[in-house]
């Protein structure tokens, strides 16, 4: 018996090393096959959201629809718009409009060109089509906002879940890119997907009015429930070891939970909250733009800043929008003017509109790229949203230590 047990331990070490080894030298070339390279030759590689970047996936405003005017919907849109979901919920953005937001998002992809970066884009989709799962059926919406979906740490790409029915089938449009990634060595990570059943949503939210909205966001109640994990990859912002998250209403405690053990234990995934009538997404509320460096938004204080300033960091509060009050902005707000991209810690891509917060950089010792993405704007996203890095060139390193 002992002779047999050593045999079969001698085999299957044999067995494991041998499949290990064949793994190894897998060609990279090969599409069929799946690779393990060494990390130097990952295209994926990005820490934080300040270090040179190399590498970035734009997203498509083409065949953008306006989704259904379902409850998650309502409870992220403010009233005045309310009329506009529900006439043309299922149904393409106003067409002149979307064709100047893709001229725009063209034209930025041409300036990040310029500036040395390897721009990827999405797969073009017709987003008006129907779909059915046994919990609920939607028509789509879009691929334009790559940071809602992607979220990048070190030389992983994870999908997030997603917490609108109208954007369940999204990660369809980034399938191809996240496949050549991985068949260049990048760690892929889709997290649970969420049936999105009614229970996940509270069908009673009782939103009226702005008035209503900072009495729920003050009282921690959501339209999302703790049914089951969900989450919006721009719900989260890295600063290397430290990541920062909010519960939003798309971004429930059990999607940041998931977050956290997944991440665990190189990486410190830490809640964060603010005086948000609407939270969602923390990037035009909370943007780190450089080691030590962040922008908070004056209109919605962050409840943990204490941690930030007794780690040395600077606290910088962005001036005032000046976004005009009859442009359209059907899916954000106007502090789309501090969601800006970083190119490095002394270049940010920055709207060219935004003349006040284009001085507050300059004042920084950092160079502003002005590019005008005023319709691009309308459909939920500046910069920052528009944008997933790929690759920036530095590496892991703690800044709360």
């Amino acid at each position: 018996k002992l002779g047999k047990v050593f045999t079969g331990w001698v085999q299957r070490s044999f067995q494991s090393t041998h499949a290990a080894t064949a793994s190894q030298n897998t060609c990279a070339a090969d599409d069929n096959k799946a690779t393990s390279p060494l990390p130097k030759d990952c295209p994926v590689c990005s820490y934080n959201e300040w270090d040179p970047l190399e590498e970035v996936i734009v997203g498509r405003a083409e065949n953008a629809c306006v989704p259904p005017f379902s409850v998650e919907v309502k409870a992220n849109t403010y009233e005045k718009y309310w009329g506009f979901y529900e006439k043309f919920g299922g149904q393409s953005f106003p067409k002149e409009h979307l064709k100047k937001a893709i001229a725009e998002i063209e034209e930025m992809c041409n300036i990040l060109k310029r500036e040395g970066v390897i721009v990827k884009r999405p797969d073009p989709i017709d987003w008006s089509v129907k779909y059915k799962t046994p919990d609920f059926e939607s028509t789509g919406m879009y691929a334009a906002m790559p940071r809602d979906i992607l979220l990048v740490v070190g030389n992983e790409i994870i999908e997030a879940p997603m917490a609108w029915r109208s954007r369940f089938f999204e990660y369809r449009a980034y399938r191809q890119l996240i496949k050549e990634y991985f068949n260049c060595g990048a760690k892929w990570t889709t997290a649970p997907k969420p049936t999105m059943a009614d229970k996940l949503y509270d069908q009673d939210y009782p939103i009226c009015s702005v008035e209503d909205r900072h009495k729920l966001a003050a009282q921690g109640k959501f339209v999302t429930t703790e049914f089951e994990p969900c989450f919006d990859a721009a719900d989260f912002i890295r600063a290397g070891r430290d990541i920062f998250a909010q519960r939003s209403q798309v971004t429930n405690y059990m999607g940041i939970e998931w977050m956290k053990r997944h991440l665990a234990p190189d990486y410190r995934v830490h809640v964060v909250s603010f005086t948000d009538p609407n939270p969602m997404h923390i990037d035009a509320t909370f943007n780190i733009i450089g080691p030590g460096l962040v922008l908070s938004n004056p209109d919605r204080p962050c409840h943990q800043i204490e941690l930030f300033k007794k780690a040395g960091w600077t606290v910088i509060h962005p001036p005032a929008p000046l976004i005009p009050d009859d442009h359209p902005l059907w899916m954000s707000s106007k502090w789309l003017s501090m969601n800006v991209l970083m190119l490095d810690e002394k270049r940010v891509m920055v709207d060219a509109n935004e003349t006040s917060i284009q001085k507050m950089f300059e004042n920084l010792g950092i160079s502003t790229i002005k590019v005008s993405i005023r319709h691009a704007n309308s459909l939920g996203g500046g910069f920052h949203c528009w944008t997933c890095d790929i690759r920036r060139r530095g590496t892991l390193q703690s800044y709360f230590d």
